[in-house]
């Protein structure tokens, strides 16, 4: 299944139906009197957050959403059928925004939550409506209300506890894969994620979800590669997982090139708790991987972890400093009986 997370809609609700102006017509009974019917009401469109979805590819190839109108109401007090409602079935996660891209409409973040993007018309009143001991004989009905269109786009941003930040090739997919059942492509070339991609991870009995998005380069907010493109994803993240490449020869410019797009990106990503990992060290001796960090904790004043996602060593205490800054109602606890799993490629 392919990726998509910003599409853009065109939806419309149905019209209300018109009321009928009609009188009772019956051999015997001279005066029956009004008895047009209201008209029903125009189907609305509704978004709904469904579970089993985690992409809008299905915008991709329908963009247009128009609800039925309602039918004009008839003699004899008939009331008009009412238009079927349009349900836009998306991801949890997804934000609504209005066509200038930038005015939020809503945001679904449960599991069958509904929100009405376009209420439906009301049906006109029949002349009966308009009977009176004055006017006996109204012959008057009111026109449906129109419907609403407009235009909207949906983005979705996906729903992760920790996300994975690094430039390409800095190893955050073969973490993800070391850590979780996610089997996202690893090469040895930039680049090689193109879409985010998600795994649950596990430690101490506590699982939570990490999601990978492809590598940032300098100069991405100002559009260069792609990786700004999904930075909306960790938003949401309570931390962010910094990977450094622990062979690089530009470790602390490594370092200060991704802070400095979170810093251009906004949104407070720059102010999310992060965990800075030195990646790598199973290609580096003792003396280099003392060498890296030092050099690395002087950029960030910090201290810095070790780790490799290949050997997995101090993977555990990775997953350990992630999950001390997720707070608990997040966390998904795992069954009493079941025992923790090792890690497996």
């Amino acid at each position: 299944m392919k990726f998509l997370d910003l599409a853009k809609v065109h939806i419309r609700s149905g019209a209300g139906g018109g009321g009928a102006v009609s009188f009772r017509r019956e051999k015997y009974i001279e005066f029956g009197g009004p008895d047009g019917g209201d008209g029903g009401r125009g189907g609305s469109v509704i978004i709904e957050a469904v579970d089993g979805l985690n992409t809008l590819i299905d915008f991709r190839y329908q963009q247009h959403f128009f609800a039925r109108n309602g039918q004009p109401g008839m003699g004899k007090q008939r009331t008009g059928k009412d238009g079927d409602d349009i349900v836009l079935r998306v991801p949890v996660g997804t934000e609504v925004l209005d066509e200038d891209e930038e005015t939020r409409i809503a945001e679904l973040m449960e599991v069958g939550q509904q929100i009405v993007l376009a209420k439906g018309g009301n049906g006109g009143f029949g002349n009966l409506h308009f009977k009176t001991s004055t006017n006996q004989a109204p012959r008057r009905a009111n026109a449906g209300q129109p419907g609403v269109e407009r235009t909207i786009w949906l983005r979705l941003k996906l729903i992760a506890d920790a996300g994975l930040l690094g430039l390409p090739n800095a190893g955050k997919s073969t973490f993800l894969a070391a850590t979780s059942n996610a089997r996202p492509k690893i090469a040895d070339y930039p680049f090689t994620t193109l879409h985010p991609n998600l795994g649950v991870v596990a430690v101490d009995g506590a699982e939570f979800v990490v999601a990978d998005i492809p590598g940032l380069i300098e100069g991405a907010h100002e559009g260069r590669g792609i990786g700004d493109r999904f930075l909306g994803h960790v938003e949401r993240c309570s931390v962010l997982l910094h990977l450094v490449d622990g062979t690089s020869e530009t470790i602390a410019e490594d370092y200060r090139t991704i802070i400095t797009e979170l810093e251009a990106y906004g949104g407070h990503l720059a102010d999310k708790p992060r965990v800075t990992v030195l990646n790598k060290i199973d290609a580096l001796d003792d003396e280099e991987r003392a060498e890296a960090k030092a050099a690395l904790e002087a950029e960030t004043g910090r201290p810095v972890m070790l780790m490799s996602g290949v050997s997995r060593d101090g993977v555990t205490e990775v997953l350990r400093a992630l999950r001390a800054e997720i707070s608990d109602d997040r966390l998904r606890q795992k069954q009493q009986d079941e025992e923790p799993e090792p890690w497996r490629p």
